[in-house]
């Protein structure tokens, strides 16, 4: 057998390479991220109410950007980027403010998986911002344990979340 005949025969049977004019979803970095939370994002805990005998309740971690509509397209690339949580149309009605949308993570497995991840490694430069994120890290750590199940890890995830997201007063 010649060389040709060989190397037609393994060209049949590999895979072809991908087109480099194939389309990418349009992307942003991981520093373009960090300063987007840190001026526009938040992480939440939200709390339902206690569901079994045991005073334990349900959870939600959230995290979130949100920005005026025009900027939606700077979502999808945050979205693309973690490839996980969605980007919705949010309605406002309050009087001088625009119209929004905000891109959301709230599934546990995307949170512990890629939110929590991507801000231990890419940390967030904002004093407080960093502040609620390591309060939400605790948080979630427990959620994974399912300490949320009993009243007393209910208790200490409300004792945590009354921490974040606090007003702070500029000194005048």
């Amino acid at each position: 057998m010649d060389n040709t005949v060989i190397m037609r025969s393994q060209l049949r049977h590999s895979k072809p390479e991908v087109s480099s004019s194939r389309r990418t979803k349009p992307m942003v970095s991981a520093d373009y991220i960090v300063g987007l939370t840190d001026g526009e994002g938040c992480f939440y805990v939200l709390i339902k109410s206690p569901l079994n005998k045991a005073g334990g309740g349900r959870i939600t971690l959230n995290f979130y950007i949100k920005v005026q509509e025009q900027d939606k397209g700077m979502l999808d690339k945050v979205r693309n980027s973690l490839n996980c949580g969605h980007v919705y149309f949010q309605p406002e009605s309050r009087k001088n403010h625009s119209q929004c949308y905000r891109y959301t993570v709230n599934t546990h497995k995307d949170v512990l998986d890629t939110i929590i991840p991507f801000f231990l490694k890419h940390p967030l430069q904002s004093k407080s911002k960093l502040r609620n994120f390591k309060l939400f890290c605790r948080i979630a750590k427990l959620v994974e344990k399912e300490k949320h199940h009993s009243k007393s890890g209910l208790d200490q995830i409300r004792c945590l979340k009354s921490q974040m997201n606090l007003r702070t007063r500029v000194a005048r």
